[in-house]
């Protein structure tokens, strides 16, 4: 009997699995039920109105998507109250599903292939004197935010098409392009450009200091996941390699605006008014249970973002919108002192 639910359980979630992965494959089902659904209900009405000759899957079946279509040639048709109730409700539901159908699998996908085209993939040639960072995540985007209110000029280079599309979306610098690749750098202006900040894994951090090591006059800044891995980065060229655990987001905005700061300082604030700081989540705090994209609604209210999470040893920078917050956590939060203020009696 419990095998039997286990098996019944497993299928049910198998089955939402791939719903939510698949969302295309609920629609086609909803579709089919529905359509399934309108044939018996036809053909229910047909007899009741004494139209028995029309009560067949066929004549059913040729009513059902004429009228969906909206094209119904009126050789079909009911004559009572309830049949034309029905008739109505079919010929709404079928436009907003042939709507849907045709946003989502025609529209939308050709729209996609029209603007992948379209993604930048150069800066302008007269952009000069700008910060290229090469990926992105949380930390980054409070980063560009600060850059930006300092009118230092940036831009994003990353390979993801998705996160190009969005970035584009929002009018942030960027281009799409292999972050390792010697064209894609060139095409950032890194001839003009003053500092690189290769942010992706270690791996590829190591090929675009490799390549961008060939223009001699620029400063190269490595992020590195594994601190063990900083000696190799420092091989291949970096001028200075930081681990995220070291808040490099005061380091890079520091360097961003002054390349004689080579070191990370003990102070926690990035730029004139803007701080980064660690906060311990304590057993009462109201903030525990809740997930960073519950949090980060707060900000309204709070003005300080979380760009960080510690989970079982480990800061993560990028944290991920359904991460719960669980007593004694440690979350890393950028902000107004003010604003860091207001957070810091959430997690008490």
């Amino acid at each position: 009997m419990f095998t039997s639910r286990r098996k019944k359980i497993n299928i049910i979630t198998r089955f939402r699995s791939i719903i939510h992965k698949r969302p295309d494959i609920a629609y086609k089902i909803a579709a089919t039920l529905l359509f399934i659904i309108y044939i018996l209900v036809f053909q229910y009405l047909m007899v009741l109105e004494n139209q028995p000759k029309n009560a067949n899957v066929i004549t059913a079946i040729y009513w059902a998507t004429t009228t969906i279509a909206t094209v119904g040639y009126g050789d079909v048709v009911f004559t009572s109250p309830a049949g034309r109730l029905f008739s109505i409700i079919v010929q709404v539901v079928g436009v907003i599903l042939i709507s849907s159908f045709l946003v989502n699998y025609v529209i939308t996908p050709w729209m996609d292939r029209v603007i992948k085209f379209r993604l930048p993939r150069k800066v302008s040639a007269g952009m000069k004197d700008h910060i290229i960072i090469c990926g992105y995540n949380q930390l980054v985007e409070t980063l560009i935010d600060e850059l930006a209110g300092q009118d230092l000029l940036f831009v994003i280079v990353d390979e993801e098409e998705e996160l190009i599309r969005e970035l584009s979306y929002k009018d942030i610098p960027c281009i799409l392009g292999v972050t390792s690749d010697k064209e894609t750098l060139i095409n950032a202006g890194i001839e003009k450009a003053r500092l690189i900040i290769a942010n992706k894994s270690d791996e590829k951090n190591a090929n675009i200091v490799l390549t961008a090591r060939e223009f001699q006059h620029l400063s190269i800044i490595a992020i590195v996941e594994d601190s063990s891995n900083s000696k190799y980065l420092k091989y291949a060229g970096a001028d200075n390699v930081v681990s995220p655990k070291s808040m490099f987001g005061q380091f890079i905005g520091k360097k961003a605006m002054d390349k004689l700061v080579s070191r990370v300082t003990g102070a926690t604030e990035i730029f004139e008014g803007i701080h980064i700081v660690e906060f311990p989540i304590y057993l009462k705090s109201p903030l525990i249970g809740k997930t960073i994209k519950e949090v980060s609604s707060q900000r309204q209210f709070t003005g300080a973002k979380i760009v960080g999470i510690w989970k079982s040893g480990t800061l993560s920078f990028d944290p991920k919108e359904e991460d719960v917050i669980k007593e004694n956590s440690v979350i890393l939060a950028v902000g107004t002192p003010e604003g860091l203020s207001k957070l810091k009696k959430l997690t008490h």
